[in-house]
């Protein structure tokens, strides 16, 4: 009994100060009330029609009656098509229609979102948080952004307030408004997780990645900070199952305006050019260019007729700034280019054989993406045997046929075995054609044994390859007798 009246009042005096700490935690976290209640309205729900193709029969093929939640529906959707009924006209099967979100950036009607929401739609609806409906011109879009701009016929819009990701910190408050699922003006929240990111399939934005929950749908809608301005369009998430898991992309406000202004004016958006194909500098690399650690772009290949080729920029080339802007991985590059107005002078910090180099660049108009691949990889099809070589790999000059198929004129061996060793280790493979040797330009099959030989045991030099349409350098060490 004594034991519990002396506890008491320690037990009191520590709730009390857990009650304080809570309290004191539960007013530092932002309140979003206000933030949702006045830029709700400026959020849209975006609705995209596609016209469907023609009911037909497959004969032959049995197709029984599943009920219309059934996953044997895919499976026959994917393998024979939407067959529909027979007694069906053309054109009586429902539309596709595709979920995403907008938001209002112009009281006259101008909307963005995202370009992949509005793709291949033959009718765009915009609804509006007071249920209003208004079929939207499509003013134009650009897929490399993933920006989509549309006009309503309407005045006195409510408009979002434009911020600006420049300043964004890793760590802020952020939040979400969008329909995913459907569920339209769902507001989530959550912080900034990382910016500048690069996607493999979008070069030229530098996302915001965060932790705000974002699902199917949420597509083209804002990302506003505390002060409720956008800073963002959501477009991609990262994710193994097809809903949230944490990893969300969202197009720096800066980055879409800019494509909003250009599809305003002329309908298209064009980019900065240097014409040169880049990769990062590893750990394995860096010392055999000179660098004491990873750092810049290095370049693996310059285009002909291009920017870079007028200039001399070469392969091997680390370029480590761009207009006095630091490079600090190859990802960072492509937006810095992309920004610069088609026609002005960039300056370029260059390390070359480990000597810095200054080179003043004109910028070119990025061309369109090239379709010309024909998929061809066969290389080495009927190559003799021979034996491997210090870096365990077989290689022999290039046939003519060879040439013609790599669209190489001079230069380069055919790599056509390779065992285990150095050449195994680094990732080069069969097939590939090695054109750069320790900086050093490989002219034939003897040009190359003579390199080889000369290098000393126990270093790592950087080895140019060219694979499929790509060129990358890779580091390979001298192994020691």
């Amino acid at each position: 009994m004594r034991l519990s009246l002396r506890l008491r009042p320690v037990c009191g005096a520590l709730l009390a100060g857990l009650l304080t700490q809570a309290q004191a935690t539960t007013h530092a976290l932002p309140e979003f009330t206000a933030l949702v209640a006045e830029n709700g309205p400026k959020v849209v729900n975006i609705s995209s029609k596609q016209r469907p193709l023609p009911a037909k029969r497959f004969p032959g093929v049995p197709t029984p009656d599943l009920p219309d939640d059934s996953p044997l529906q895919d499976f026959f959707r994917h393998f024979f098509g939407d067959q529909g009924d027979p007694g069906d006209a053309p054109g009586d099967a429902e539309q596709g229609r595709s979920l995403g979100s907008g938001f209002i950036v112009s009281a006259d009607g101008y909307v963005l979102t995202n370009a992949h929401v509005v793709e291949g739609a033959d009718e765009i609806v915009v609804r509006t948080s007071d249920r209003r409906e208004f079929v939207a011109t499509l003013v134009g879009s650009d897929k490399r952004s993933d920006v989509a701009l549309l006009k309503l016929d309407a005045a006195g819009l409510p408009t979002v307030k434009i911020g600006s990701a420049k300043d964004l910190q890793v760590g802020e408050w952020v939040l979400a408004i969008g329909s995913p699922f459907g569920f339209e003006h769902s507001a989530t929240a959550g912080i900034v997780s990382a910016k500048g990111r690069n996607l493999p399939s979008e070069n030229y934005v530098p996302f915001i990645q965060t932790d705000v929950a974002i699902n199917p749908g949420n597509s083209g809608g804002p990302l506003f900070n505390l002060d409720g301005e956008v800073i963002g369009v959501n477009s991609q998430i990262y994710s193994r199952t097809g809903g949230f898991m944490g990893l969300s992309f969202a197009i720096p406000i800066d980055v879409a305006m800019d494509v909003l202004e250009q599809l305003k004016t002329k309908g298209r958006v064009s980019r900065g050019w240097l014409g040169v194909l880049i990769q990062d500098v590893t750990r394995e690399l860096a010392p055999t260019f000179g660098l004491p650690q990873p750092g810049g772009a290095l370049v693996a290949q310059v285009l002909p007729d291009s920017p870079a080729a007028a200039v001399g920029l070469l392969p091997g080339d680390v370029i480590l700034r761009y207009n006095d802007k630091e490079v600090a991985t190859s990802s960072a590059l492509p937006p810095l280019v992309g920004t610069t107005p088609v026609g002005e002078s960039a300056r370029l910090e260059v390390l070359r054989k480990g000597k810095p180099v200054r080179l003043q660049i004109k910028i070119a108009e990025l061309p369109d993406e090239d379709q010309s691949d024909d998929g061809s990889d066969d290389k080495g099809a009927g190559a003799p045997e021979g034996k491997p070589n210090r870096l365990g790999m077989v290689a022999s000059d290039l046939r003519a046929d060879q040439r013609e198929q790599l669209d190489l004129e001079r230069g380069g061996v055919l790599v056509e075995r390779v065992k285990e060793g150095p050449a195994a280790q680094a990732g080069l493979t069969a097939g590939d054609v090695i054109l750069m040797l320790d900086g050093q330009d490989v002219a034939d099959l003897a040009g190359f044994n003579r390199i080889l030989e000369a290098l000393e045991p126990g270093r790592s030099v950087a080895v140019l390859v060219e694979r499929g349409d790509g060129r990358m350098f890779y580091a390979v060490r001298i192994p020691k007798p």
